[in-house]
């Protein structure tokens, strides 16, 4: 069977950080996996990736040892179909309103019988037939691990019901998109986005679940790290590289 790494870690206890990634050269993925990352996030939504540079990533990934997830660009059963069977192990679905909508996203990421996965051996999630139909249909629930993205205050409202949902691994807070849902956009620190953050955080956590946010400086991730969410988004690979750029262009200047 295969092994996901991440699933593992967090479910140690530990926690995970890893950034997104906008570039499509693979090397990206092999720089985090280099730099110490336990996981990076294949940006099919904000992004410009098509499954089949997506497909790259994952290889380098794999090779180096990082665990790849993929956020596609809706909660649709194709496009959680096309991203497992390209080999992600980890699936991030956003703009999760309702228990109806998590439901929808684990019967596409299961087999039977937890849910309605679409069948083919023949895709690189199979080892291209290297691995019986048999093994892979049988195994693959125990590895693959879904991400609901919750975006906005609908899936604030409802993310007790979302929560029961039996199959959803990591309850994942996006801050940006919440700061405009609470009529503050982008002021992801405003007392309304960050009281109903730690609310969300607080609930998920009383119900065993992991927590996931998204934060841009290591002071912040260590915050809500202490606050006990396991799944750190840090940042993204464009932005950090223009950071570490400007900084370089400013030192030397200066």
């Amino acid at each position: 069977m295969k092994i996901n790494a991440l699933k593992e870690k967090l479910s140690s206890g530990a926690t995970a950080i890893g950034p997104f990634c906008k570039m499509t050269d693979p090397a990206v993925a092999e720089i985090a996996a280099l730099s110490g990352f336990d996981f990076l996030i294949i940006d099919m939504e904000h992004g410009p990736y098509g499954f089949e540079s997506a497909q790259n990533l994952i290889r380098a990934a794999e090779a180096r040892g990082i665990t790849p997830v993929i956020r596609i660009t809706e909660n649709s059963e194709t496009l959680i179909l096309r991203a497992l069977d390209i080999g992600a192990t980890c699936i991030q679905v956003p703009q999760i309103c309702s228990s109806e909508d998590a439901l929808k996203v684990v019967k596409a990421a299961n087999f039977f019988p937890k849910g309605e996965r679409g069948m083919c051996r023949y895709v690189r999630a199979a080892d291209y037939t290297s691995i019986d139909g048999k093994s892979h249909f049988g195994s693959a629930n125990d590895y693959i691990q879904t991400i609901v993205h919750i975006e906005g205050l609908d899936g604030i409202n409802n993310l007790e019901e979302i929560i029961a949902v039996d199959g959803i691994d990591i309850i994942f807070l996006g801050p940006y998109d919440l700061s405009q849902s609470c009529g503050v956009p982008g002021e992801i620190f405003h007392e309304k986005v960050m009281s109903r953050m730690k609310e969300a955080v607080q609930l998920a956590k009383s119900h065993g679940k992991v927590v996931g946010t998204f934060t841009e400086s290591t002071e912040k991730a260590k915050m809500w790290s202490d606050l006990g969410v396991q799944y750190i988004s840090y940042a993204v690979d464009v932005g950090i590289l223009t950071n570490a750029f400007t900084k370089i262009v400013q030192d030397f200047k200066s």
